[in-house]
């Protein structure tokens, strides 16, 4: 299925014919860890969209789903001022089989809930709702 003008952009990428996307396109985001102090390096955005100034961070985790203290401390920092707001999904990324989310919005951190994959969209349908008619820092959907 191509693209129906609705935002739709499945990865077009056949790793039986082409090999392993993630071994040949992603960059090796390791060679820059001697770039920064301590153990600070870059990580992977798992998905991003933006509407009307303000951002919409996936983040995607598997097994159990936790958030490295590294990762919390960057949310809570990074969406502070409430220009980003991050969603913390628990599942399976083969089946899109979704467990649990939480939100991390104006440098706090939610507690994470139970879902599954219509649970998330609405979430996400909400963000949206939100960001459309945001004018100012109007409050978040979840508070």
């Amino acid at each position: 299925m191509d693209s129906l003008g609705n935002g739709y952009n499945p990865l077009r990428w056949d790793c039986e014919k082409k090999g392993c996307f993630n071994k040949l396109c992603r960059p090796k985001i390791e060679v820059f860890a001697d770039c920064f102090p301590r153990r600070i390096n870059f990580g992977d955005v798992d998905g991003i969209v933006e509407i009307n100034g303000i951002g919409l961070m996936l983040e995607w985790k598997t097994g159990k789903g936790s958030i490295s203290v590294g990762q919390r401390i960057m949310y809570e920092k990074l969406t502070k001022t409430g220009i980003i707001t991050v969603l913390c999904v628990v599942g399976n990324a083969e089946t899109m089989e979704c467990r649990k989310y939480c939100l991390v919005y104006m440098g706090k951190k939610g507690k994470f809930k139970n879902a599954d994959l219509a649970i998330i969209k609405n979430v996400i349908r909400r963000w949206v709702v939100f960001a459309e008619k945001r004018k100012n820092h109007d409050r978040h959907p979840e508070d």
